[in-house]
Formats: structure tokens, C-alpha cells, sequence
């Protein structure tokens, strides 16, 4: 039988029904079939097979494992779903995949990945942790070293532990990074970062990043650091408050907030009924 009867033993079952949706039974034996078609269908495939643990109610898929589920997937070396339900004729549901070794959560919004995951089905919220975080839209890359979060339904990344946002010679690092995103239309606008996926698909643009817990933007002319900030990624724009400095060369600007233009590379300080300071010093 090929590697590929894994296919059968889970395309389609595992479904996640809606919440407020009644949870019909489902039929098993050499393979596990149900679910009704629908988005909130999840269909599970793996290259060295499926177990099943009825006592523990978790199916285990290992090899190249993926989980599909409407636009959302999820490859890693394996994959873990846990389910309710499945007993008296009851429908198997399908509440949480962990995702184990070189994980990869792709939808229209980009591409996160990271070493361990998990998917929070009901609340379609991805966590991931590893070494090499890092989400790729069509415009941006942010990494962190924490934890990366997608939330599918919401349409946005957060990024935690010295994350960043790189945009060819510019640098947007913070505590926290939260990334708004829209879908592009097909083919996207390119934005010279992220370029679509590896399947063809274009990537969600990121229109704002909020930036909490200590903001630092270095562009090729200066440094800006804050309490935090709003980046403005369609029109390279980031406004920082709070404890505001500038440092251009050995010149410092100090103030309550400041605008840096990231297209140029320039910034200004507005005072906002604080006082500004300034350490100029003459050039040679």
C-alpha cells in the first residue's frame, strides 16, 4: 500500500465545525471520513502514515506532515491533532494541531515559520517558538525571538522578544511587534521584501506595525529610539513617543516624540507642549 493511504485516513474527517454549528457523527474503521466540504474543514496528509490513539484521542501524522484547512496550512516533520468528541456517534472535532520540526504556516497573508507550533483551531490563532522565527509578506520580514503569533481571523502577526522589521537598509526593533496585514491583490505589488510564497501566491501586504516595550528605527542616516511607535509601512512613515532621542552622527535631539521619514532616512521632533533639547556639536 503506498505512504500515501494517509490521505484516506483522515481527508476531510477532521472537521471543525463552527461553533454555534451541531456536530454530527462520523463513521471509522481502515479509514476516517466526514465533514461536510466546508472551510472549517481541516484534511490531514503525511508521507510515513497516521496513527490513530483512541485513548489519548489525538491522531499523529509524521513525514512531510500537512494540515489544510480553507486557505491555511501547516507543514512541519509532524503533526499532533487533538479532537472531542468521536464516541456514541458523535463527530470527531478537531480543537488543536501541535506542529513539531521545521514548521511552516502559509495563508494569503504570508508565510510564519519556526520549529514547534501550535494551532489553536476554534480561536484560528497559530503560536510559534524556535530559533529562526521569522513571518515574509509581500513587503516586510519581522523576525522575533520569543514567540511569533498569527491570528487568521484578525489578519495579524505579533511578534515577541527583540523583534524586528527589516526593510532593505532600514531596522524597526521592539519588545513587541504587531503587523496588520491585508491580502494583495493577485501578484501583489512586489514591495521588494517578501515576493510571494514558494506556491506562487501572492503575500498580504503589511499596512502598520504598532511597536510597544522599547522601539529602536535605525535608518542608513540615523537613530531613533522611544517608548513606542506606529509604523506606517505604505507611506514609510514611523511616529515615536515617549523619551524620544535622535542621534545623527554625534548630534543628539531629545523630546517627547518624533517623526522619522524611512524613505529618506531623515527625522523631526515634535514637542507636543514638551520642551526640546539638543546636543549639536560644530563639524571639523
Amino acid at each position: 500500500m503506498s505512504a500515501r493511504w494517509l490521505a484516506v485516513l483522515l481527508a476531510a474527517l477532521l472537521a471543525v465545525a463552527a461553533p454555534a454549528r451541531a456536530q454530527e457523527g462520523v463513521t471509522g474503521g481502515d479509514g476516517v471520513t466526514g465533514g461536510d466540504g466546508e472551510d472549517g474543514a481541516i484534511e490531514i496528509t503525511a508521507e510515513d502514515g497516521i496513527e490513530w490513539f483512541r485513548d489519548a484521542k489525538q491522531y499523529r501524522a509524521r513525514g512531510e506532515a500537512t494540515a489544510t484547512r480553507g486557505r491555511l496550512k501547516i507543514t512541519a516533520d509532524m503533526l499532533i491533532a487533538y479532537y472531542r468528541g468521536g464516541e456514541d456517534g458523535e463527530r470527531q472535532v478537531i480543537f488543536r494541531l501541535d506542529a513539531l520540526g521545521a514548521v511552516e504556516v502559509s495563508s494569503p497573508d504570508g508565510v510564519a515559520v519556526g520549529d514547534k507550533g501550535v494551532y489553536h483551531v476554534e480561536k484560528q490563532v497559530a503560536v510559534l517558538v524556535g530559533d529562526d522565527l521569522r513571518l515574509v509578506t509581500e513587503n516586510a520580514v519581522i523576525t522575533a525571538e520569543e514567540s511569533l503569533e498569527y491570528w487568521e481571523a484578525r489578519s495579524l502577526a505579533v511578534a515577541r522578544g527583540e523583534a524586528l522589521v527589516r526593510r532593505e537598509d532600514q531596522r524597526l526593533k521592539a519588545g513587541v511587534l504587531t503587523a496588520f496585514i491585508r491580502e494583495t491583490a493577485a501578484g501583489g505589488d512586489g514591495g521588494g521584501a517578501g515576493g510571494g510564497g514558494a506556491d506562487g501566491e501572492p503575500r498580504g501586504d503589511v499596512e502598520r506595525i504598532d511597536a510597544t516595550g522599547g522601539v529602536h528605527v535605525s535608518t542608513a542616516t540615523e537613530i531613533v529610539t522611544g517608548r513606542e511607535g506606529v509604523y506606517d509601512v505604505q507611506n514609510e512613515r514611523v511616529t515615536l513617543c515617549g523619551d524620544v532621542k535622535i542621534t545623527r552622527d554625534q548630534n543628539q535631539l531629545n523630546g517627547e516624540c518624533a517623526i522619522v521619514d524611512m524613505k529618506t532616512g531623515r527625522s523631526r521632533l515634535e514637542g507636543r507642549g514638551e520642551k526640546v533639547e539638543g546636543l549639536i556639536l560644530p563639524t571639523q
